[in-house]
């Protein structure tokens, strides 16, 4: 069995599982579907950022709405010295 197979969690395990070619299952990953996934994040990792603080807030913003309520993550954020959230993200992850 492979590595990626029994680390399903954490924030790397995605990438080490596309790293080997190979899903959570076990099954290969398609070849079309790691080319358009890499192709796509070298032309992120060729953009210019706007600062660590505007990345971490976003994915904050981006993973916590999947875990965190709507008031609690807000209430976070401000404590936290971030940006409150902004009313398009709550209409996109909360709407």
């Amino acid at each position: 069995m492979s590595e990626a197979k029994n680390t399903t969690t954490g924030a790397d395990a995605i990438d080490v599982a596309i790293a080997q070619g190979i899903d959570f299952d076990g099954s290969a990953i398609p070849e079309p579907k790691l080319a358009l996934y890499n192709r796509v994040m070298g032309l992120e990792s060729g953009r210019q950022r706007s600062g660590v603080s505007n990345t971490m807030r976003s994915r904050i913003v981006r993973i916590g709405a999947k875990h965190i309520a709507q008031e609690e993550l807000n209430k976070s954020l401000v404590e936290a010295g971030f940006a409150p959230l902004k009313e398009k993200e709550i209409a996109f992850y909360y709407g």
